[in-house]
């Protein structure tokens, strides 16, 4: 049995991420919305309070402690402001994760320097035809001496044209045009020549935070900045995205922030709402309602919670991937229908722009979708719970290898 018990440091936190989000935070969230302009101040707020790089250890300057702690800042982030949850998720999880885990010193020291400076990391994977198949990837790092030469295009590369440090999957060649497998490089925008940002997407939600093309114009990385794990890049793609399982269960808690925020909004309404004379509240459907909302935002954050703590264990720094999967398709299907209820909720006055319902079930929405869609991400579940592989090509299912011991 998990014990959830939170212990004297992560409930500080939690009540700091609090007071933050409920004050300032919450004040700003619809006018970063509505300019679609990246919320500096919200994480210098972040930065003062000391809540990025949780998970960087002390000995780089972080708090040194375990996925929990971020988790608990995420849902407050989120319940009142989509986009500051989002950017908590990626100042402590996700590329600043990989490289903790898989760094040298030097890698180490000049991600947590950024991040702990205020930067949001972008991580680099997904291309114009290669999203769920995330490995038909075709940017490429080729050998030339002394250096990697990297040439590709990444789109919906969140924060590009903000990030400042950027990790970026690519196709390994060796000098004789060899394939060695998919590394990850490390470059810092406006100090590596070659990184290019390019046309934003115009985003349904999450607006203050863009979403951009990134191409790599034979831009030159010393070996240095490659992030090799153990296994080297024949098993480097699979060993990185171990990572993104921490990234998986932020995710799935900025949708759980969301959710928790709009179930508040509802609940306040149905209390002091009259309709016929009495409050909506006294109606057994709107009941009804909010107990089933109630439950399903309990249950998600007992999931990703539990997710979270997985890290602790023999998973090493890095959530159950079966677990984090799990916890990401349960909560951001619940955040749709969860926010979709509350905005019920208010009826018309819901549907207006002058309350917060209908950007928080905009920002919703793009959690069964970024990450890892809802349905890949059922297939690699099943994958885990049936012990196989299961390929999405014509070849058919192949016998999963056996785990490490």
């Amino acid at each position: 049995m998990v014990d959830f018990t939170l212990t004297p440091e992560q409930a500080r936190i939690r009540d700091t991420a609090r007071e933050l989000a409920q004050g300032p935070i919450a004040a700003r969230a619809a006018e970063v919305d509505r300019s679609e302009s990246y919320p500096f101040d919200n994480v210098a707020l972040l930065k003062d309070a000391g809540l990025l790089g949780l998970c960087i250890p002390t000995d780089y300057g972080g708090a040194g402690m375990d996925i929990l702690a971020p988790v608990l800042v995420i849902e407050e982030m989120a319940r009142a402001c989509g986009v500051t949850g989002r950017i908590a998720v990626e100042t402590n999880m996700g590329a600043i994760g990989a490289i903790m885990a898989y760094g040298t010193h030097e890698q180490k020291k000049l991600a947590a320097d950024l991040v702990l400076s205020g930067d949001k990391p972008a991580i680099c994977i997904t291309e114009p035809e290669a999203g769920s198949a995330a490995t038909e990837m075709t940017t490429r790092a080729d050998r030339r001496g002394n250096r990697f030469v990297l040439n590709g295009k990444k789109h919906w590369i969140t924060g590009g044209g903000v990030s400042r440090l950027h990790l970026i999957f690519a196709r390994v060649f060796d000098e004789d045009g060899s394939e060695q497998g998919i590394g990850g490089f490390l470059a810092v925008r406006d100090e590596t020549p070659g990184l290019v940002t390019g046309a934003r997407e115009p985003t349904m939600g999450l607006r203050g935070i863009p979403e951009t093309e990134i191409r790599f114009e034979d831009m030159e990385v010393a070996p240095a900045m490659a992030l090799t794990p153990p296994g080297g890049y024949a098993r480097g793609f699979a060993a990185l995205m171990e990572a993104y399982n921490g990234q998986r269960v932020g995710a799935g808690t900025v949708a759980l922030g969301l959710a928790a925020g709009a179930f508040e909004l509802g609940r306040a309404h149905a209390l002091k709402r009259e309709q016929f004379g009495r409050p909506i509240a006294e109606f057994q459907g709107l009941q009804w309602m909010l107990a089933d909302m109630h439950m399903k935002i309990e249950l998600a954050r007992t999931f990703l919670w539990r997710a979270a703590v997985s890290g602790n264990g023999p998973n090493g720094p890095f959530p159950d991937p079966l677990l984090a999967a799990e916890a990401k398709i349960f909560a951001s299907e619940m955040a749709i229908e969860v926010t979709n209820a509350a905005l019920q909720l208010f009826g018309a006055r819901g549907y207006s722009r002058n309350l917060p319902l209908e950007r928080i079930a905009r920002d919703a929405r793009m959690f069964t979708i970024g990450g890892g869609t809802a349905q890949i991400l059922r297939t690699f579940a099943a994958s885990k719970i049936l012990g196989k592989s299961l390929p999405q090509t014509r070849d058919g299912y192949r016998e999963a290898p056996p785990r490490k011991a």
